[in-house]
């Protein structure tokens, strides 16, 4: 308590002292040095009558209740008004003396000098301390040296944070496209380029990391930016959003690395709230396949609609228990109902109890086997699963007058090449057929992979890089789109606010990304080189293929009110031959431990004609694609090609 006290109080000794040995400065320069030894008693008479006047002013505008490490513009006005105000009463005082006695006791450039070494000295100390706490006098050699991209308010921000003493960064320039800004300086530090200096500067000035202070640039932009910081091959941050920024709550502790969802190069969506709030607030929601990546993240944003009951299904306990505790804190002070069931979608009793105990009005349908190797080993639990289930959930949703129905697909059901795909586009077929004879408005949404997913390349590939690699990618050319979790389930939800029945939505999933340079991107966000973590292509694995597509030949496109969200024109099995087909599934599913996986793809291909049964491939012969020069890179792709020819 003892120091506490003392810390507290070196302020208000420090000025007292400032207040004093102002007066005594300006006797100095006032007498030219030569202070004869009568003034001397004057003087300092004065310098304790003019700190006692001086000291109240000060603390009644609160100087010693700020905290001076973090001083500002207004502090330092707080304390000219405090000067100000003590000052005209030391002037009242002296006129009063000069009234009474005739005569000035003080000389009058004294009582001009000493307010004025006040203000200096007493602001003086706190821009010092100021100095201190912002790392201008500590030893730059002892921190990282920090290239910040964007000399704007966030860059700052992010300049004034990293100064502080307890930062372990030091930043040494700025990065900005605004040729105005260029060699001026932002917080004492120089502004020495534009992005396309990054490569050039790094290497000049010894950069160790780089932080983009670009909170409201475009997408494309810092995705743009990002490609160029990572030819540096040194680490890249990014500092947090905007609203962080504006309320306060910026500290270097927030600042996160790069990640590869910087680096798809799409704006973020945005939803129309009004018309998604509309078809899910107060209603009984079911979500299937609840405890997914997909589902889970479903549950996560329809919560924010207010709906009347939500109903998690899935089988997979542990998955569901999770996101079932999750929403239960989230929902802690809301009136939502939360169910959570375990429950197979194949086992049509176990739904039709569902249906009457709950009546669910809304549904949205992500359950589904996704594994593409599995499912060519094991098709029967493709079809059992993918079209059964969906045909169990699909009839219902139309016996029970559910309101909406919308099932979550997949690309690869577009010109499948596997037995998932053509599963999941059997299911797009009996989803659309219903709407024709119910008054459930079904609808399908049809959309790429997602980073971060179950069965995503990501997880893989960061669990490859902390083993220490390498990286295994199928093939060099192998190519797929990529929407965020988040993203994608934000456009799931508002197009099934736009579904006037029979639709199948397409997402807009920008441009299709090489899964080698997702690799490297991994690599290189992950603060290592390929030299380090190696990646070796292993070959195609059954049933895919090296571009995935969003339409088939057929279909085209009509836009919507969502510039992100547009409807497939797909032609449409009747109900008749719809049912006729599910008979035939079933059938085959009736006699599973005799039938063939080649009988299965073959009634697939019969249902779904543009599937292709694909043979598997050949394997790519493994080798390891290393960080090598020029020439070793392109007799390396050399040798790819003539495998593969």
């Amino acid at each position: 308590m003892t120091g506490l006290r003392l810390k507290r109080y070196l302020p208000v000794v420090l000025d007292m002292f400032i207040l004093m040995a102002s007066v005594c400065v300006a006797y100095l320069l006032r007498f030219e040095f030569r202070i004869r030894v009568e003034d001397w008693s004057v003087m300092i008479a004065f310098s304790v009558i003019y700190c006692v006047l001086m000291m109240p002013w000060l603390i009644v505008n609160r100087i010693y209740r700020r905290i001076w490490s973090y001083a500002s513009v207004g502090d330092m006005f707080s304390i000219s008004r405090g000067i100000a105000q003590g000052t005209f009463i030391v002037w009242s005082v002296a006129l009063v003396f000069y009234l009474v006695l005739e005569r000035y006791t003080v000389p009058r450039s004294i009582l001009l000098m000493a307010p004025i070494f006040s203000f200096l000295g007493i602001a003086g100390a706190r821009f010092i301390w100021r100095l201190m706490h912002d790392g201008y006098v500590k030893h730059k050699d002892e921190r990282r040296r920090v290239l910040i991209v964007g000399a704007g308010e966030a860059g700052f921000i992010v300049a004034r944070e990293l100064k502080s003493e307890r930062s372990r960064y030091y930043p040494a320039a700025f990065i900005d496209d605004n040729l105005n800004k260029k060699n001026l300086n932002l917080a004492g530090i120089p502004v020495v380029g534009n992005r396309y200096d990054i490569p050039e500067i790094v290497d000049k000035l010894g950069i160790q990391e780089i932080i983009i202070a670009l909170p409201s640039a475009e997408r494309s932009e810092i995705t743009k930016i990002i490609n160029i910081c990572k030819t540096t091959n040194r680490v890249i941050k990014i500092i947090p959003s905007v609203n962080d920024l504006v309320n306060g709550r910026f500290t270097i502790s927030r600042l996160r690395n790069v990640d590869v969802e910087d680096l798809l190069g799409r704006d973020p969506v945005t939803v129309d709230l009004s018309s998604i709030a509309d078809y899910i607030k107060d209603r009984v929601v079911m979500v299937t396949g609840a405890g997914g990546s997909i589902g889970s993240e479903l549950c996560r944003q329809i919560v924010n609609f207010q709906p009347k009951t939500l109903l998690l299904v899935g089988r997979g306990e542990n998955s569901i228990y999770e996101i079932e505790t999750e929403l239960r804190v989230k929902l802690r002070d809301k009136p939502i109902q939360l169910h959570a069931v375990i429950a197979d979608i194949q086992d049509a009793r176990r739904l039709k109890h569902l249906f009457e105990t709950y009546h669910p009005q809304v549904v949205f349908h992500a359950a589904a086997h996704k594994h593409v190797p599995l499912m060519e080993l094991q098709p029967v639990e493709a079809v059992k699963n993918n079209i059964l289930g969906t045909w169990n959930l699909v009839e219902f949703a139309h016996q029970y007058a559910v309101e909406r129905f919308v099932m979550i697909s997949t690309d690869k059901a577009v010109n499948p090449t596997n037995v998932m795909g053509a599963s999941k586009r059997a299911a797009e077929m009996i989803v659309q057929s219903k709407n024709s004879v119910s008054s459930t408005l079904f609808a399908t949404v049809r959309f790429g992979n997602v980073l971060g997913s179950r069965g995503s390349v990501i997880p893989l590939f960061r669990k490859q890089i902390e083993a220490g690699g390498p990286v295994t990618v199928t093939h060099p050319d192998m190519m797929r789109y990529f929407m965020t979790i988040p993203e994608a389930v934000q456009l799931v939800v508002q197009a099934g606010a736009l579904s006037e029945g029979g639709e199948t939505f397409v997402l807009d999933m920008g441009e299709p990304v090489k899964i080698v340079d997702l690799a490297r991107d991994l690599i290189r966000l992950s603060g290592f080189t390929e030299k380090e973590i190696p990646i070796q292509f292993s070959g195609a694995r059954p049933g895919e293929k090296l571009f995935e597509e969003l339409l088939t030949r057929e279909e085209g496109t009509r836009s919507t009110v969502h510039n992100r969200i547009f409807i497939a024109r797909s032609e449409h099995l009747s109900e008749a031959e719809v049912s006729e087909m599910v008979a035939s599934f079933r059938e085959i599913v009736d006699r599973q431990d005799t039938v063939t996986p080649m009988e299965v793809k073959q009634l697939l291909k019969h249902w779904v004609p543009s599937y292709v049964i694909q043979e598997t491939p050949p394997p790519l012969p493994t080798f390891t694609l290393k960080e090598s020069n020029t020439a070793e890179h392109e007799y390396a792709k050399m040798e790819v090609a003539a495998t593969l020819k």
